[in-house]
């Protein structure tokens, strides 16, 4: 029997039933490139679900992302998605976000991605309160690039390009977003499949500068460079490891090497978003010369 005419029976016998999260996904374009046990899969698959019990309109939501393995997200999404530069996921985001103010924009990257190249743009977000959800994957090393060191690789940890351990000390990212301006800061592994999702869906609803740190494994690289098993040994040491502690001080967020993990959500506070000040900036500053920007995009300036 060929391997076409077995997956054929398959699909009988399920009853061709769809996935619940199919609508959801570019299906022609799987099976994925992430490695085995690579938990970005799993976050996806939390997005998704999260979106399906949002009830928002998928017309309006669009996904970011940058380079590295988390970066291939915005390809597999069966939304308007937009695969940006290395880094510039955010500026990019920001440019939609505030020419099409109704969408709903997530970005989708890893951390070397976000806070390492595109690090200045995290912050400066963050500052402003972008209106965005930003999903940050981090699985503590450049992971498609060839493993190098990631400004979230914890001390002593191996990579690549120190393979005698870090000696550098990582950015605590609930803390460093936090400090910057953002009003709702989570971060979770990508075991607390229920939590993440619920996290997700609240974050969806919320304007301003939203921040999730997801924790992950890299089983082909973090994982092989540190003698730490399989990326499975890995996802249950994460998740086994996790303290959850809503509310906690962002700056006691620092991660060790395989030390414990503090999760929850530890920020969420509602300021005026960058469009908003702006806004009521140029109202003040005009009166009534100033045309606000208009729900469906469009030109910000002095009428006639």
């Amino acid at each position: 029997m060929s391997a076409e005419t077995a997956s054929e029976l398959i699909r009988k016998d399920a009853g061709e039933q769809e996935h619940p999260i199919a609508p959801f996904l570019r299906m022609d374009r799987i099976p994925h490139i992430w490695c085995p046990t690579c938990g970005i899969g799993t976050v996806v698959k939390c997005y998704a679900s999260a979106l399906e019990r949002s009830g928002l309109d998928l017309d309006k939501v669009s996904v970011v992302s940058g380079i590295g393995c988390t970066g291939r997200v915005a390809g597999y999404m069966k939304l308007d998605g937009f695969h940006a530069t290395h880094g510039r996921a955010i500026p990019f985001a920001t440019g939609l976000k505030l020419g099409r103010p109704e969408l709903n924009v997530t970005v989708f990257s890893g951390d070397g991605d976000l806070s390492g190249i595109g690090g200045n743009h995290l912050i400066h977000a963050a500052r402003r309160n972008i209106s965005l959800l930003v999903v940050l994957v981090n699985n503590f090393i450049y992971g498609m690039t060839g493993g190098q060191n990631a400004p979230t690789t914890p001390r002593t940890a191996r990579s690549s390009t120190m393979p005698y351990g870090n000696f550098e000390r990582p950015f605590n990212l609930p803390h460093l977003v936090a400090s910057c301006g953002a009003g709702y800061v989570a971060r979770w592994t990508c075991l607390h499949i229920r939590r993440l999702t619920a996290t997700f869906e609240e974050a969806l609803q919320r304007k301003g500068f939203r921040f999730i740190e997801v924790i992950a494994p890299c089983s082909t690289l973090y994982s092989r460079l540190n003698r730490l098993g399989t990326g499975l040994d890995l996802l249950r040491f994460y998740h086994d490891n996790a303290e959850i502690r809503h509310g906690a001080d962002t700056g006691e967020l620092d991660i060790g090497f395989q030390e414990r993990i503090v999760c929850g959500k530890f920020v969420d506070v509602e300021r005026p978003t960058f469009s908003e000040m702006m806004d009521a900036h140029y109202e003040a500053a005009l009166g009534e010369r100033y045309l606000p920007m208009a729900p469906q995009g469009g030109w910000i300036g002095e009428q006639n």
